[in-house]
């Protein structure tokens, strides 16, 4: 299941500097090797694949596997040496895919031994919506976490505007970007997709626990709608007028006073704790102060616009008509202006230089036509959906060494999957061949003990989930599984089956090893569990970290 990244938090930024270790076993050596796992466990038929990391060269011959009891259920079996990662100097893969059986075990390899190893058919339960929880402590306008509101007075006056400069707009709503509290249409957007997309496809994996502001309590509505709504409602009113597509909420003058979102001291020049600036896509370079970012058009964001209202549009249409209808109108209308109107529209900088430097529209402009095929069944949308793909056949980080920040976001293109949904044949091959090229790029790469291909710099957990993801997408369009071991291998990293031995979800799972410290007020003052299912940036390479 794809999902944005749900946090910018940066718990984690340095660990490919300092591996995060046990103490010295009481009275002897530091240990000098761990087993890795996915802390989350192992589906009965999935891969399953442990790697040791030693941090000096080492040999491992064979390992064993255990249950509870301490019978040993599976090896001894060959320890298979590959190359050195990161802080492993050596690394040892420990296959243990013939284990099937539900239970939980230890896996021993020379001196050193698992963590638990969870193997059944509910591994992975309740994990998305543990997601989730994320999502509602981010959430402005109402917020479940303070049963209070966040920036309901504030938000918002239009900045940047030729003609309308100091308008309010009533823009209350969506979530926080990350340990901020900036707002974005281009990363909310995503997320919106991506949670009605997981419905759409898993509606089993979600509960209803809570109601519709986010309190404990089922209202007969899956949360993941809930929650959705909460981003279309939000979209909905950063879309007032068929020409004005407004992009963000704030700027990074939001960096000065750290607080909680409901005691946001932040001042745009309208004194503390008031309104908020809100920027609309205006086609050419936008920044109020000496930065300027590089836009070039409306159509990154129209087309995100786009397809989250249109898949909202045909999933709410039974639940809420009215809101569908408004949906179904926008997204058409946002299209018509990403067509008229093609190019990038990047974030705004504020007294600071960086910025979302999304460099590609194509990937979001395909979505958007091929959810509104999936909407009209007008075939028009489907045949610019393939010249849109075709334009852009592989996201171009997935091969990559390095990329700017955000420079090719989505980092997965959701696209090419939709168009094969509603395509002929021939594009169905079309749209697989094109998920292949991308996968075969990075699995390239991953010439380590880990299988890990991507390029490891800001944000690289997003990386590592977009690849999972379209490895997954391709597996099911096609068949096809020579590219499992590295799907599983990137999902395995995120939740374990790292140099570090950390799940890079705060909190999930509850019993086992996750970020403490994510950069982030709320957590600081109100417990990191407050963050519980935040993915944190994840490690990047020593070079950037040190610059």
């Amino acid at each position: 299941m794809s999902f944005r990244r749900f946090v910018r938090a940066t718990s984690v930024l340095a660990l490919l500097l300092l591996p995060a270790l046990p103490a010295a076993a009481q009275g002897g050596a530091a240990p000098q090797s761990f087993v890795r796992v996915n802390q989350l466990g192992y589906l009965p038929d999935a891969p399953k694949v442990a790697v040791v990391c030693s941090l000096t060269p080492h040999e491992i011959d064979h390992f064993t596997v255990t249950d509870g009891a301490g019978r040993v259920v599976l090896g001894p079996l060959p320890a298979r040496a590959d190359r050195p990662f990161g802080p492993c100097a050596a690394t040892h893969r420990l296959d243990f895919g013939a284990l099937r059986r539900p239970g939980t075990y230890r896996i021993a390899a020379g001196d050193a031994v698992s963590p638990p190893v969870h193997v059944g058919e509910d591994v992975y339960r309740g994990a998305a919506d543990t997601l989730l929880a994320y999502m509602r402590e981010q959430r402005s306008g109402y917020n479940p976490l303070f049963r209070d509101s966040v920036h309901s007075r504030t938000d918002a006056l239009l900045v940047d505007h030729p003609t309308r400069a100091g308008e309010h707009f009533p823009v209350v709503g969506g979530w926080a970007d990350a340990a901020d509290y900036l707002q974005y249409v281009t990363t909310s957007a995503n997320a919106t997709y991506v949670m009605l997309m997981g419905f759409r496809d898993h509606p089993r994996a979600f509960a209803d626990r809570f109601d519709a502001r986010g309190l404990p309590g089922g209202n007969g509505v899956p949360d993941v709608l809930d929650e959705a709504r909460h981003g279309l409602e939000w979209l909905a009113r950063m879309y007032p007028e068929d020409d004005l597509l407004l992009n963000q909420l704030g700027d990074d003058r939001d960096h000065s006073f750290p607080d909680l979102p409901v005691n946001d001291s932040s001042d745009y020049g309208w004194g503390r704790r008031g309104y908020r600036p809100v920027y609309p896509c205006t086609g050419k370079p936008q920044g109020l102060f000496a930065a300027k970012n590089r836009s070039t058009g409306y159509a990154s964001t129209a087309g995100k616009f786009a397809s989250a209202m249109a898949l909202g549009a045909r999933l709410l249409r039974d639940r809420d008509p009215a809101f569908a209808d408004t949906l179904r109108r926008k997204a058409l209308a946002a299209y018509a202006l990403g067509k008229r109107l093609p190019g990038v529209c990047q974030t705004a900088p504020g007294r600071a230089p960086y910025f979302y430097e999304e460099d590609n529209w194509t990937d979001d402009m395909e979505l958007a036509a091929a959810q509104l095929f999936a909407l009209t069944r007008d075939p028009a949308y489907q045949r610019e959906a393939v010249a849109f793909a075709r334009r852009e056949p592989v996201t171009p980080w997935m091969g990559a060494d390095t990329a700017r920040h955000y420079q090719w976001y989505p980092w997965h293109n959701n696209g090419h999957h939709e168009v094969w949904r509603g395509g002929t044949p021939a594009e169905r091959r079309e749209m697989a061949g094109f998920y292949r090229r991308g996968v075969e790029a990075v699995a390239g790469r991953a010439d380590n003990g880990f299988r890990v291909g991507i390029p490891f710099i800001w944000c690289s957990n997003n990386l590592m989930a977009s690849f999972a993801t379209q490895a997954m997408l391709y597996r099911e369009m096609t068949g096809d599984t020579s590219f499992r071991e590295y799907e599983q291998a990137a999902l395995d990293w995120l939740f374990g089956a790292n140099p570090w031995g950390t799940s890079m979800v705060i909190g999930l799972p509850g019993e086992g090893i996750s970020p403490k410290d994510p950069h982030s007020i709320v957590a600081k003052e109100l417990g990191v569990r407050t963050q519980t299912g935040g993915m944190v940036d994840g490690p990047v390479y020593r070079s950037i970290y040190g610059n």
